[in-house]
């Protein structure tokens, strides 16, 4: 039997739980539908998650740190668009970039924030800004997600997470789902904003826009 135990230690003080432990046996396991999504996060018919034999530590502290900080220098990269093309970070040297990573292609939360992203486009360029966005998809899930919601920006392929990692591009939910984080780069590709917020993802636009506007 795998037990995960609370313990008054693992939680602030607000939130405090008296100690009580679930068992369940180890063989348990939860099915997901094929068209599920869990905050961004994409899942399969194939997708399955075992409860794990060993107690859960809730207090564990995330092991990924933004390495990407207002006013450095990100890392470049070079990463195939939704149409295949090849495009690279310095493209882009003597404007303006908002690079914003997120989870998956057609996540509701995902959805939300491209369309809205959408919405406010001309705002952007009138503010003489280029719009990227970066997840694990492929080009062919970009391709569909930009055609289904009529994207007018680029979304960059980062198969692997490669880019995401070097980036350093904290993760939410106890490392289980790719964190949601904007930055804008100035015209000198400096790093003028990092904004982070996992489950409001339309507040990175307006974020994201007060920055511009005040350049």
């Amino acid at each position: 039997m795998a037990s995960f135990t609370f313990s008054n230690h693992s939680l602030p003080t607000s939130r405090m739980l008296n100690t009580q432990t679930l068992n369940y046996p180890s063989s348990q396991i939860l099915s997901t539908p094929s068209n599920s999504h869990f905050f961004g996060l994409k899942l399969s018919n194939s997708s399955t998650f075992s409860i794990p034999s060993t107690p859960v530590s809730f207090s564990q502290k995330p092991s990924i740190f933004a390495k990407v900080s207002k006013g450095s220098k990100p890392p470049p990269f070079t990463l195939k668009d939704q149409d295949g093309k090849t495009v690279s970070l310095t493209n882009f040297k003597g404007k303006p970039v908002v690079v914003y990573f997120y989870p998956a292609d057609d996540s509701p939360s995902c959805t939300k924030q491209a369309c809205a992203f959408r919405d406010s486009y001309e705002k952007f360029k009138k503010a003489g800004a280029e719009v990227i966005g970066v997840s694990g998809d492929d080009s062919s899930s970009h391709k569909a997600f930009a055609k289904k919601h009529r994207l007018p920006f680029t979304l960059l392929s980062d198969e692997g997470n490669k880019v995401r990692k070097e980036w350093g591009v904290p993760s939410d939910l106890f490392g289980a789902l790719p964190g949601r984080e904007t930055y804008v780069l100035d015209k000198n590709g400096v790093v003028q904003l990092v904004y982070n917020n996992q489950f409001q993802p339309e507040k990175h636009i307006d974020e994201t826009l007060k920055l511009l506007q005040s350049l």
